[in-house]
């Protein structure tokens, strides 16, 4: 009886560590977004989901929610390998052809922009989980017409940027340098980020200004989201990197965001892991000991 009592509580134990990690929502894991020039997504997001201020932004939410904002970093194919242009097709290329980001594919020419001239430039992408692979950054060709849905034909065959990434990023970001060809008036820059360890890929699409239009500063500024609005928005976030294949690492945090948590949620999780672990322990060696008793 006294070690039916024991084997009772310990899978009582078990069974609670259990409930208490899966009634636990995830927070978010993957993957990144481009923050110079800002991508759409990133610039919606550092407006702040429950309060836009661009009417472009604010059309979004009243289209599809804040949940697409709140998971800026995600905006991918978990099994492109490669094959992008099969995946997606000619108006869906900002969304991944995903229901999700519809808006994204918008036509308009509120976005938020960045300003940009012909010559060197820096790209920024803010990356939440490094992976390995090539980052191929393009953009409109001449005579791009922005209120028209953009179709991979719009996109210069020439990239003004190429990058192999790895598995380690500085402070959170993947820098690089490219080279902008001349333009006039608003553009695309479109990014395609395919992993070499996975087929999964990622993409995005930043409005950039040249020439006149940029002097002149027409259009909302595109700003890219801080660090506290990255952290204090991740736990609304619903993305995950796992399950993606390669060789999973723990997501990348800048080293203004890397302190200790103020939840303690992520030690409790740890704590009921561990409470689990024992206690299935602890059932098999009562069960071995019972066994060996009779």
């Amino acid at each position: 009886m006294a070690s039916y009592r024991r084997t009772s509580a310990v899978a009582a134990a078990t069974l609670s560590a259990a409930a208490l990690v899966a009634l636990t929502p995830t927070t978010a894991g993957a993957h990144g977004a481009v923050f110079n020039p800002v991508s759409r997504v990133a610039a919606c997001y550092a407006e702040g989901p429950e309060t836009p201020k661009s009417q472009v932004c604010k059309d979004l939410v009243a289209d599809s929610g804040t949940q697409p904002l709140y998971d800026w970093n995600e905006v991918n194919i978990a099994n492109a390998d490669g094959q992008h242009q099969a995946l997606i097709p000619d108006g869906k290329l900002c969304s991944a052809n995903r229901a999700k980001y519809r808006a994204l594919d918008w036509a308009r020419t509120d976005w938020p922009a960045t300003a940009v001239a012909a010559g060197s430039f820096d790209f920024k992408v803010r990356v939440t989980a490094p992976h390995s692979g090539t980052m191929t950054v393009y953009i409109t060709k001449p005579g791009f017409d922005p209120t028209q849905p953009l179709k991979w034909s719009d996109l210069d065959a020439t990239p003004v940027a190429v990058h192999t990434t790895t598995r380690t990023s500085t402070d959170g970001y993947y820098n690089f340098t490219g080279n902008l060809p001349a333009r006039t008036g608003r553009h695309i820059v479109y990014k395609v980020w395919q992993r070499s360890d996975s087929p999964e890929a990622f993409y995005s699409c930043s409005d950039v200004t040249f020439g006149a239009a940029a002097a002149a500063g027409t259009g909302t500024r595109a700003e890219a989201p801080s660090e506290a609005k990255i952290v204090a928005g991740a736990e609304l976030s619903t993305v995950s990197h796992a399950g993606h294949g390669g060789d999973e690492q723990a997501p990348a945090l800048s080293a203004e965001a890397a302190a200790t948590p103020s939840s303690p949620l992520p030690l409790a999780l740890a704590g009921a892991g561990a409470v689990a672990a024992f206690a299935a322990g602890s059932l098999l060696l009562g069960r071995r000991r019972n066994s060996s008793a009779s």
